[in-house]
């Protein structure tokens, strides 16, 4: 399915992999209002449908956003409330990026009109599919799972202290999933020692893993947020747009291929 605002590959499993942020677009009449700098998009998540496109052939269904998050963020809740209370954080349609520097040029950050504009023209249908993929995939199967798929720069210190581990697996503190998926993801994790982890850390899972991940009504969700040097440099490359590194990929690929096998296998088995 192709839309304005996503796209979206409907699988015959019950597993939906979501990645909000890889999206990179900004539509031609919004560019003028941001610096130079902005237009880069940054804080991307970059090459994730790249990354997750092997989720197709297990059976999942992937949305992917075309927008950059720069423009509305996909993972944040319409009403714009703060994910992490007392720390920096990033809004609904961000005016900073990650190290806290203006991202619009001045007088140029959206009005409470352009939000709610932006809200219904980009939030909205985003949302809607994926709520209808999850509520196909229940009645099909009597059940949902959803993987919020993630990627950050490992040290960003207007949004956290020190250097994030590789893997950082969030169920909203244990909210968005049964203890017995939580257990299992975890002991991928444990299993392997390419990379260093931690679940239910700085980052526990957004809005998307919050508000869709209700295990009593029959959804299970949870969110991966990884460094960027788990499948590319960490750094912006000084030219162009980050991408992947084959060698770090296949390192990195069997313990994602084991994360989303495991929520299948775990479904399976309820």
């Amino acid at each position: 399915m192709t839309h304005p605002v996503f796209t979206l590959h409907r699988g015959h499993r019950p597993l939906l992999v979501s990645v909000p942020h890889a999206g990179t677009a900004l539509p031609l009449d919004q560019q003028p209002r941001y610096t130079e700098r902005a237009l880069r998009v940054e804080d991307t998540d970059w090459c994730l449908d790249e990354l997750y496109a092997f989720a197709r052939d297990l059976g999942a269904s992937l949305i992917v956003p075309r927008h950059s998050r720069y423009l509305i963020d996909l993972n944040r809740p319409p009403t714009d409330a703060p994910m992490y209370p007392g720390a920096n954080n990033t809004e609904l349609c961000p005016t900073r990026n990650f190290e806290g520097l203006p991202i619009y040029r001045p007088g140029q950050a959206p009005d409470a009109a352009e939000i709610a504009r932006r809200r219904e023209h980009y939030w909205r249908p985003y949302h809607e599919a994926l709520a209808a993929e999850l509520a196909r995939l229940r009645t099909e199967h009597g059940h949902a799972l959803l993987f919020d798929g993630h990627s950050i720069r490992p040290e960003l210190p207007w949004l956290f202290d020190g250097r994030l581990p590789d893997l950082n697996l969030g169920t909203a503190d244990g909210q968005a999933a049964t203890p017995a998926l939580r257990d299992a993801l975890r002991e991928v994790l444990a299993a392997q020692d390419r990379f260093s982890w931690v679940v239910d850390g700085r980052f526990k899972g957004g809005y998307i893993t919050r508000h869709y991940g209700q295990p009593a009504q029959g959804v299970q969700a949870v969110q991966l947020e990884m460094g960027w040097q788990c499948a590319m440099d960490e750094a912006m490359p000084a030219q162009g747009e980050p991408r992947l590194d084959a060698a770090r990929v296949a390192r990195l690929q069997p313990v994602l291929d084991g994360l989303l096998r495991t929520m299948l296998a775990h479904g399976a088995a309820r």
